[in-house]
C-alpha cells in the first residue's frame, strides 16, 4: 500500500460507500465534489484497486470496495475503542462495556448480574440501551455493543450465543377477571378475548414461540394489539382492551389492576440469552465472559 495514503483518504472512502453519491458524500464531508472525486481516485491508483464503478446516475461498489468498506469499517470501530479505553485507564478507570437487551432483561437478571461485574470489576464503566432483538445483532456484528440480551434460538456466525435463563410464559389479565390460577384449566378459556402482544418486529422468533402456545391449545387468537414495552401491554390490560401473555421474569407485583397466571404446563418456554462477538477486542469483554461462564 502506497505511503501516501492517509486516514482521510479512508474517511473519505467509507463516506462514498455509505452514500453511493458523490454530491452528497461531498456535502457530508463539506468539501467540493470535484475535490472528493480526485481524492477516491488518486485512493484508486495508490492502491492499485477500482473501488468504484461509475455511471451517468449512480456509484456502486466493486467488490473488492465492498471487501474494504467492510474490514476498514471494523478496524476503525476497533481503533475507537481502543482510543477510548486509553482514554478511560487515563482516568482511572479500568474500560468500558456497552450492553444492549431486551426489556424483560431488565427485571432481575441485568441488575444482578451488574452487581456481580461491579464488584469483580469495579471502575467499569458500563453503558445499556434497551434495544430489540435485530437491533442488538446489528450493534454486536458493527462493534457498536459488546453484549447483548436477547430472546433468539440463533445468531449469525461470528457470533457466540449462551442461555443463561429459561422460564414460563404468563398470562396477563385485569384484576377482576373471572379466571384466577385456582379456575384456569387452559388457553381455550380465552379463545374469544383479545390478545395484546409483543409486536413481531420486536423479536419474530420469539413471537413465534408465542404463537405455538395457540397451536398447541387449538386456536389462532384474536390480536387486537401489538407493542414493545410491557408497560403498554399492562396498562391496556388493565383498562380491559385485552389480555397478554408475557415472559415469567415481566411478572410483577407493583400493579394491582393486574394478575399473572403462571402456564406451568405448557411445554414451551421462551430463554434469555447473553451474545457477544468472538471477534470483538474490547479487553474486557473476556473478563465479563469469563464470569459469565462460571
Amino acid at each position: 500500500m502506497s505511503n501516501q495514503i492517509e486516514f482521510r483518504h479512508i474517511r473519505y472512502f467509507l463516506v462514498v460507500a455509505e452514500e453511493l453519491h458523490f454530491r452528497r458524500a461531498a456535502d457530508r464531508l463539506f468539501i467540493s465534489q470535484p475535490g472528493l472525486s480526485k481524492q477516491i481516485k488518486q485512493m484508486e491508483e495508490d492502491l492499485g484497486i477500482l473501488l468504484f464503478e461509475r455511471h451517468n446516475r449512480k456509484v456502486i461498489l466493486t467488490n473488492a470496495g465492498a471487501y474494504l468498506k467492510k474490514e476498514l469499517t471494523i478496524n476503525l470501530k476497533n481503533i475507537e475503542h481502543t482510543l477510548t479505553h486509553a482514554k478511560l485507564l487515563n482516568d482511572g478507570k479500568n474500560g468500558d462495556l456497552k450492553l444492549g437487551y431486551v426489556g424483560s432483561a431488565m427485571q432481575e437478571v441485568i441488575p444482578d448480574l451488574l452487581m456481580k461485574f461491579k464488584t469483580s470489576f469495579p471502575s467499569i464503566v458500563f453503558s445499556l440501551r434497551e434495544m430489540d432483538n435485530e437491533k442488538q445483532i446489528e450493534g454486536l456484528l458493527s462493534y457498536d455493543l459488546d453484549l447483548g440480551f436477547v430472546r433468539l434460538e440463533r445468531v449469525p456466525r461470528g457470533l457466540t450465543l449462551k442461555p443463561i435463563l429459561k422460564e414460563s410464559f404468563c398470562l396477563v389479565l385485569p384484576e377482576n377477571h373471572q379466571i384466577n390460577a385456582d379456575n384456569f384449566k387452559s388457553l381455550m378459556q380465552f379463545k374469544e378475548e383479545s390478545f395484546i402482544l409483543f409486536d413481531p418486529k420486536y423479536s419474530s422468533s420469539y413471537y413465534e414461540k408465542v404463537m405455538q402456545l395457540f397451536d398447541d391449545s387449538g386456536f389462532s387468537p384474536i390480536v387486537s394489539h401489538n407493542t414493545i414495552h410491557a408497560g403498554s401491554i399492562y396498562k391496556l390490560v388493565e383498562n380491559n382492551f385485552g389480555i397478554s401473555i408475557v415472559p415469567k421474569s415481566l411478572a410483577t407485583k407493583d400493579n394491582p389492576k393486574i394478575k399473572f397466571i403462571e402456564l406451568k404446563k405448557a411445554k414451551q418456554k421462551t430463554t434469555l440469552s447473553v451474545v457477544w462477538n468472538t471477534d470483538n477486542r474490547n479487553p474486557i469483554l473476556k473478563h465479563i465472559v469469563s464470569l459469565l461462564k462460571n
